[in-house]
């Protein structure tokens, strides 16, 4: 995979232009999420805040609280981009 690509992936996200609106609150953030839903990257989205520890706003469809909830279940995991972007079609329960 390209430097390109992996920086190309924002263009193509439902999000795109809309940032702000993707880091409220608490529970505003599972209504936040909705924009993910049939997101064309939002496995690159959600790897990105994986590998790099974001801990605000929500990523890939999931909030603050499930990124951290998942790290904890899989702290084998070393590359997310690998497994969710490079391994498409891979499922972490």
């Amino acid at each position: 995979m390209t430097a390109l690509f992996q920086e190309d992936w924002t263009l193509q996200a439902n999000c795109r232009g809309m940032e702000d609106a993707l880091f409220p609150e608490a529970s505003e953030q599972k209504r936040a999420r909705t924009v993910c839903a049939g997101c064309p990257v939002r496995s690159e989205c959600l790897a990105e805040a994986l590998d790099n520890r974001i801990e605000w706003g929500v990523w890939g469809g999931m909030t603050e609280r499930e990124r951290r909830q998942l790290l904890r279940q899989h702290t084998d995991v070393r590359s997310w981009r690998s497994l969710l972007v490079d391994q498409r079609g891979a499922h972490i329960p």
